[in-house]
């Protein structure tokens, strides 16, 4: 089913373009019942994006719209990363997400609005699915953004189970991380030339860090760098995967 996007319009009261993400399938851990907690199972996407196309129209750049392959592995990132109990709570993240202002290493685009629903298909022992649609707008969520030593965090999201931002290192600067024996760290590059414990790393390469272990960021190019990541109590072993199409691990 399409999700049922209600019309948006810019400051001049035209009618905005509309890019559509349909049937993304992620298996990710996404529940409140113990089953749901330890299993994975597919979660159905359905995106609308509300944005002016109008710039990418006359330059042919991807880099004016949205790159709708980069956005579905950042969401399939998200929902891997996240645990979500609630299908409200992961909807409501994700939105929060598309609709935050991009950073200057990974340009799209400014998403207005955005129409999302989310559909667990083997959640009942019965036939049927339940789902969720929710529409929010970029005015809802205001940019919150600390500055730092190293550069800048953007806060995309927060809960007392995880904490969802951007980092953002700044041109030179390095993060090194301190040991955390609770918290488990998951990162995913958005621009390239990121070194993580000396090693260069591509853009859509995540990584996963247990609690308790330790890295280090560094930052050797003459603009922002930037990563997505999410940091949660659980505990768990993992390893780097690439969420970009087009890149290797």
């Amino acid at each position: 089913m399409r999700p049922h996007s209600p019309p948006s319009f810019d400051e001049q009261g035209r009618r905005l373009d509309v890019i559509e993400l349909r049937g993304l399938v992620v298996e990710c851990i996404v529940g409140v019942y113990p089953a749901e907690r330890v299993r994975p199972q597919p979660v159905r996407l359905d995106v609308d994006l509300a944005l002016d196309t109008r710039a990418a129209a006359a330059s042919g750049r991807i880099e004016d719209t949205v790159n709708y392959a980069r956005l579905a592995g950042e969401l399939g990132f998200l929902l891997h990363a996240c645990h979500f109990k609630m299908l409200e709570t992961a909807a409501d993240a994700l939105c929060r997400y598309v609709l935050a202002p991009p950073t200057p290493d990974a340009p799209r685009a400014r998403v207005s609005a955005v129409t999302l629903r989310m559909s667990k298909p083997d959640a009942l022992a019965r036939p049927g699915e339940p789902s969720l649609e929710v529409h929010r707008t970029a005015g809802e969520f205001p940019t919150s953004q600390q500055t730092k030593p190293f550069g800048a965090v953007d806060l995309l999201f927060e809960r007392a189970e995880l904490t969802v931002y951007r980092l953002r290192l700044a041109a030179g600067a390095s993060l090194a991380g301190r040991a955390n024996a609770r918290m488990e760290q998951h990162e995913l590059v958005l621009g390239h030339g990121v070194r993580v414990d000396g090693a260069p790393v591509k853009p859509g390469v995540a990584l996963h860090w247990p609690p308790g272990v330790t890295h280090r960021l560094d930052n050797p190019t003459g603009e922002e760098l930037s990563l997505l990541c999410v940091d949660t109590p659980g505990v768990g072993a993992g390893a780097t995967k690439s969420y970009y199409p087009s890149e290797e691990q």
